[in-house]
């Protein structure tokens, strides 16, 4: 019976394993997020969530509009969005 081929992966694993690791080092020289970015995020989306409820209910000045929902969106789109750079 003939013998299969061997698949030479092993030079593409180690090849990536050094570009994880180097990704790695990157991050961990960088540091931590600062505190007030964590407490920015969260009040982003928050103030979001309550905007959009405010605007539901009728509570905010000038009637219910689109223009308070897509504020409220916008909100917590950028604090959504800055959960992709906490560290």
């Amino acid at each position: 019976m003939p013998k299969s081929k061997v698949r030479k992966k092993v030079k593409k694993r180690r090849a990536e394993h050094a570009s994880i690791q180097r990704e790695e080092q990157e991050v961990s020289h960088k540091g931590p997020s600062p505190r007030w970015y964590v407490f920015l995020m969260f009040a982003l989306m928050t103030a979001g969530v309550v905007v959009i409820l405010l605007n539901y209910i009728g509570l905010l000045p000038g009637g219910t509009g689109n223009r308070y929902l897509l504020g409220g969106l916008a909100g917590i789109a950028v604090g959504f969005t800055m959960t992709l750079g906490y560290r």
